[in-house]
């Protein structure tokens, strides 16, 4: 009994400490102006009436004392796009919010707003008032219309008539979406098609995906993550399937950020002038299939920016393959990789001819010893020819072949450092310096069939090697 209300007097003993050490702490107004985290919040291109993912401010307070700030506040109010969040509290509007000394708050901020056309800017300020003067963190965003494509249980995700989706809206695609046999599908320049996560799109057998962009118009196939920090991120989305007898043609187009880029099954792709990179596994997956390119740029892929399998038939002129990653870095990131066999999705093998493989006037090169490697099974047609081009290549072990005295190694160049103005995705920027060894050593007739490099720039004297002259 007398341990029960020595227990209990000791409770309500250290209660009464509590609650007068409480009652002890006294807030002053502020004499020194807030220091903030970021002074602007740049949130990620959002969509027609759907939330953003949310941001996070960190107030400070340098003083030596506690203090109560008379006013956070949005600057709209009540008509703005943007949802705060202080220190726990939703709302849009706070009087004397404590912060105690050397400490600090969080302030959350997102934003769902209506679209009012294809693309316009939300903007708006989280004011703070004190004696010490008005401060603000800017709230900044890029709004766009949005049209929607979502496989459920009873909308199977199917476009079922020739279609063409143009740039008047973004086209969100949540699970697959599927283009139905011998129907196409044209994309017209500037449009932008972001994936959801685990998200994707199936091109039928029979059926034809166009991309048609331009420059400084190109159609944009992303994650549905518009943060910055999501460009250089890869497996946001799964990735474009083309199933078997399917044709692709892919203009001026940007495709990034997914598991794999182009899953391609014994179909037909012509691409010119366009961007791949960042994706988990390859960028170009073709099993038995056809790929006229020019003008390609490639890189960051984990294990090969292209994946060459059960043979095929390849023509790449004009390329830049690179493959740097810090993200991807223990991945095997070659440029090109080609064999002759392939495990289907039974777990079985099978085998194909590789008709041609032809890398003309381009760069495969990386940061790993070796950007290329082909595995030819014995009695398999292996046909390749690798002419005025430079290749990061270690030995015949790893390449898969000789590069000196080889007669399909026509006037190439071995692991001279193309010295890129940037290789990494954060700042991309693919072509070669001055100095270059690239510089003026494409072949003149084979750039007169590429007479433009990816940025119109005209190549018909002294070539450069890779997609910019």
């Amino acid at each position: 009994m007398k341990f029960k209300l020595l227990l209990a007097l000791s409770f309500w003993m250290l209660l009464a400490a509590v609650s007068c050490n409480k009652d002890d702490i006294t807030f002053d107004a502020p004499s020194q102006q807030l220091r903030f985290s970021k002074d602007t919040v740049f949130c990620d291109t959002v969509y027609h009436q759907v939330r953003s993912e949310t941001y996070v401010v960190k107030v400070y307070n340098n003083e030596d004392k506690d203090i109560l700030i008379p006013r956070i506040n949005l600057e709209k109010g009540a008509a703005s796009l943007y949802k705060i969040n202080v220190d726990g509290k939703a709302g849009i509007d706070f009087k004397d919010v404590p912060l105690r000394k050397k400490d600090s708050l969080y302030i959350f901020v997102e934003i769902a707003p209506e679209a009012t056309g294809p693309e316009a800017i939300a903007e708006d300020k989280v004011l703070f008032t004190s004696p010490a003067g008005q401060q603000h963190v800017t709230l900044f965003s890029v709004v766009q219309d949005a049209e929607f494509f979502i496989k459920s249980s009873s909308n199977p995700n199917v476009i079922a008539s020739n279609t063409v989706w143009d740039n008047t809206k973004a086209k969100i695609i949540y699970g697959d979406l599927t283009i139905n046999p011998n129907i196409m599908l044209n994309i017209q320049q500037g449009t932008k098609v972001y994936f959801h996560k685990n998200s994707g799109m199936k091109v039928s057998s029979g059926a034809t995906l166009n991309i048609n962009g331009a420059l400084d118009h190109e159609v944009i196939l992303r994650g549905d993550r518009n943060d910055p920090y999501y460009d250089t991120i890869p497996k946001n989305w799964n990735s474009i399937r083309m199933e078997t007898g399917s044709i692709l043609n892919m203009a001026y187009a940007r495709l990034f950020g997914g598991t794999r880029g182009l899953d391609m099954r014994q179909t037909n792709a012509t691409i010119s002038n366009s961007f791949i990179h960042t994706f988990q596994e390859y960028g170009i997956y073709a099993v038995g299939s056809t790929v006229n390119a020019k003008n390609l740029v490639m890189n960051n892929c984990g294990e090969s920016c292209i994946g060459i399998f059960r043979g095929g038939n390849h023509n790449y002129t004009h390329a830049t393959i690179a493959n740097y990653s810090k993200t991807l870095g223990s991945f095997n990131r070659m440029g090109i990789f080609a064999t002759n066999e392939w495990k289907n999705d039974a777990g079985q093998t099978e085998q194909g001819a590789l008709q041609n493989l032809s890398v003309k006037n381009s760069i495969v090169y990386s940061d790993r010893d070796n950007a290329v490697n082909f595995e030819q099974t014995p009695g398999q047609q292996f046909d390749f020819l690798i002419q005025n081009s430079l290749l990061k290549y270690s030995s015949t072990s790893e390449a898969g072949f000789p590069f000196d005295n080889n007669v399909n190694v026509v006037q190439s160049i071995k692991n001279q450092d193309p010295q890129f103005v940037n290789y990494f995705t954060a700042k991309q920027n693919l072509r070669v310096k001055t100095a270059s060894p690239a510089r003026g050593k494409g072949n003149v007739a084979t750039a007169g069939t590429v007479p433009f490099d990816i940025v119109n720039v005209s190549r018909t004297s002294n070539p450069t090697l890779g997609a910019y002259q």
